[in-house]
């Protein structure tokens, strides 16, 4: 079992960067968990510390944790702008996540001892063109069917409320409930607050799931031949779940990756050009911008059927600012001081897997595609549930093992 006197000296100072030790790894050691956490991002982190909290023995496993795809999110919590037609029951887990978020905040904050960029801010979804004006009017009412905070504003209401607008935006709905998370610093706070909980971090890529001679998941044999024990497995290792060994085929979920290109860009010192998140649709492709409390602005982003492929692209780069410049044309005037690519990963059916797969021993907490950052709060929720044998008294917990149950990839064959 884990060293936890050792292990709560990995934590730092806040505002400082952690620096995780590297160990040298027998390749004949046989370590053990009650749980094994497959993936550090922000999900696979959040699950390990709220586990850890309830006094279970956690490993997680990732070769750069807090480095993956989830730092290169924007953070947008936003259930209204997010809401797609036909996504009603992913709008609940949505919005029951982002209910979750201000106490989730507080309570990483508190363990981590630094602050994760948590923002009130709103969002501004704005159309560009009288045709993007009639399809925002038409999503307002959506929106407002379910009982959502949207509000129509007129094009000089936009204005009033972002003067750097341009003046071309014909209208918009402020989505006044929505907010964002620096997704850097969250991780940040997160990987201390796993670290001081406890949790065994190994710097390792697990090669394959362990499954014993009865069907059961056992751990995972990392890439340095060792093996780590544990009572129950998560794999939450986004769009790289699928290429996990050795999960049979009665219980492998089909996990895509779907690129994302994102900008970030910066102006003066002390400048504020925008204060909420702005959306728009410009030439049939989303964008947005979110402004971050040190005057950076966060652009993007694409959504791409590239494979593994993680090249940023001149084209990208090109249709990303000239759109952005569409609805806010001081992006001409700004540093551009990053242009980087993540996977975020993607299920057949665009809901998450959650829960028990049909490996006993074996959950699942990925494929949440554009909705990871947000329903973090809630997924770590729903697996600790698992992992401790609650009973879901929670509706959200509940509703979330329902509808994101990975045993959908797998239906039982019709009866004639």
């Amino acid at each position: 079992m884990q060293n936890r006197t050792a292990l709560a000296q990995w934590s730092c100072l806040p505002g400082t960067t952690l620096a995780l030790p590297q160990q040298p790894y027998n390749t004949a050691l046989v370590a053990s968990a009650d749980t094994l956490v497959v993936g550090g991002g922000i999900i696979g982190l959040a699950t390990a510390w709220k586990a850890a909290s309830r006094g279970l023995s956690v490993a997680l496993i990732d070769p750069s944790p807090g480095q993956g795809t989830s730092r290169v999110a924007a953070g947008m919590l936003a259930p209204v702008s997010e809401l797609h037609y036909g996504e009603e029951r992913l709008l609940e887990l949505n919005i029951a996540s982002a209910q979750r978020y201000p106490q989730f905040v507080a309570e990483i904050e508190d363990a981590a001892g630094r602050s994760v960029g948590y923002r009130r801010c709103g969002t501004l979804i704005v159309a560009a063109e009288a045709g993007d004006k009639d399809q925002l009017t038409e999503l307002c009412d959506y929106q407002r069917s379910f009982g959502l905070a949207s509000s129509w504003l007129g094009s000089r209401e936009c204005r009033a409320e972002e003067p750097f607008l341009s003046p071309a935006i014909q209208g918009g709905i402020l989505a006044a409930d929505d907010h964002q998370v620096d997704t850097r610093k969250l991780l940040g706070a997160l990987l201390a607050a796993t670290i001081n909980a406890g949790v065994r971090v190994l710097h390792q890529r697990a090669e394959r799931i362990i499954v014993s001679r009865s069907g059961c998941a056992e751990g995972a044999v990392l890439e340095s031949g060792g093996r780590l024990l544990a009572g129950t497995t998560v794999l939450a290792a986004g769009c790289w779940s699928g290429a996990i060994g050795e999960i049979p085929p009665h219980a492998a979920c089909p996990i895509r990756p779907v690129k994302g290109q994102i900008l970030r860009l910066k102006g003066p010192l002390n400048t504020e050009y925008l204060r909420h998140t702005i959306r728009g649709v410009v030439n049939g492709s989303p964008v947005y911008l979110v402004p971050r409390a040190d005057g950076r602005i966060v652009v993007g982003a694409t959504s791409e059927e590239r494979g593994f492929d993680t090249t940023v692209t001149a084209g990208a780069v090109h249709d990303i600012l000239r759109d952005a410049r569409q609805l806010f044309p001081q992006v001409a005037e700004l540093e551009l001081v990053e242009a980087r690519s993540g996977l975020r990963p993607g299920s057949p059916d665009n809901r998450p897997f959650a829960g028990e797969s049909g490996l006993a021993g074996l959950l699942f907490a990925t494929g949440h595609q554009r909705n990871g950052v947000l329903l973090t709060p809630l997924t770590a929720d729903t697996i600790v549930s698992c992992l401790t044998a609650d009973a879901p008294e929670d509706p959200a917990v509940a509703n979330m093992l329902d509808y994101c149950s990975p045993a959908r990839a797998h239906p039982a064959p019709a009866h004639l």
